[in-house]
């Protein structure tokens, strides 16, 4: 695996360059964000007429550009709209517009490896997909940290496609930490698999659960709260600092114990197994076929599924109990009134 730092890049390279980022959402933001710090002083943002983020990037001092004419103005291009906006982004309005010799860039691996895009053969095209939400790319930056981020070319047909990539990810944070060097195809994978498996999927279906089966069982909704949802973050700050390890060095020897016992009757050899479907599912690009479907039908049952969700009880309970603690809402990551 080779992994690059900031000396290993010349960020004068995206000092030189016009940069729009299409999309100010939460990598949007950051990305504009950090790169303006960082000296680039022809960072523009690409948004719609009724785009509700563009309030924001106003607020922000960017300047902001229709769709058509970014392209047309800029050496690179980064795309962190919606994977699912991404296909017609590009046909309607980078494709035709793009000058000849831009460089194409994703936060994501996903329509380029699924091949919804096709670029055209005269861009130079790149990745760099930090490895963690924008409101963490933010605020690492702005405290001096940075985000490791991933690394990957697609096409280099310019010949500097790397050098500019990795000036870009310098850029951003991602040298302050480490830049690793991929692939669209394991990017792509590797992160939908977590994404559904552990990270998202796996996580809440686990809290929602453990949650529900605490008050079936005639516990208080928000002992339930506590121990199965507003805890975590305990444990996954000891995971993150220092691995498995670290956090089991730091509860008690009951957790512990318990831990060694009864995780693997949760995950059990039929939890495996749906894991290695799911990733069979990625792998094959069935995951993708469902995920554009559902976009071309208006997103029916993806809307129904949020909705579900969020009348959820337990989410009433958690609304209540955070107004008990108003120190969360102190130096929030996520802030809807500006990122």
């Amino acid at each position: 695996m080779r992994v690059y730092y900031d000396r290993d890049a010349d960020v004068n390279l995206i000092k030189a360059k016009k940069v729009v980022i299409y999309g100010y959402g939460s990598q949007g933001h950051a990305h504009a964000l950090n790169m303006r710090d960082s000296g680039v002083k022809d960072v523009a943002i690409a948004l719609r007429q009724d785009s509700p983020s563009r309030k924001k990037a106003e607020l922000a001092n960017f300047p902001i550009m229709e769709l058509d004419a970014a392209a047309r103005w800029a050496d690179v291009v980064m795309v962190v709209v919606p994977d699912e906006l991404q296909a017609a982004l590009y046909r309607d309005y980078l494709k035709p517009h793009l000058k000849q010799g831009a460089a194409l860039a994703f936060a994501h691996g996903f329509n380029i490896h699924f091949k919804l895009i096709e670029p055209r053969a005269d861009l130079d095209v790149f990745m760099i997909a930090p490895k963690g939400p924008g409101h963490t790319v933010r605020s690492e930056f702005a405290r001096g940290a940075g985000v490791p981020c991933l690394l990957a070319i697609e096409r280099n047909s310019s010949g500097n496609a790397q050098e500019i990539a990795l000036s870009y990810g310098s850029s951003i944070g991602g040298g302050r930490a480490g830049i690793i060097e991929t692939t669209f195809r394991e990017e792509c994978e590797t992160d939908l698999f977590g994404e559904q498996t552990v990270l998202c999927g796996g996580v809440t279906a686990l809290v929602m659960t453990a949650y529900e089966t605490l008050v079936e069982a005639g516990y208080a909704p928000e002992m339930a709260y506590f121990e199965c949802l507003h805890e975590l973050k305990l444990i996954v700050d000891l995971f993150y600092e220092g691995g498995i390890a670290n956090m089991r060095y730091s509860v008690s020897n009951t957790a512990e114990y318990g831990d060694y016992t009864r995780g693997r009757r949760i995950i059990t050899d039929e939890t495996r197994a749906e894991m290695k479907r799911i990733l069979s599912e990625i792998q094959s690009g069935q995951f993708a076929r469902e995920w554009v479907l559902e976009n071309q039908a208006g997103q029916p049952s993806f809307k129904a599924m949020r909705n579900r969700s969020a009348e959820h009880p337990i989410e009433a309970v958690g609304e209540k109990l955070r107004a008990m603690m108003p120190w969360l809402g102190r130096n929030r990551l996520v802030d809807r009134t500006r990122n």
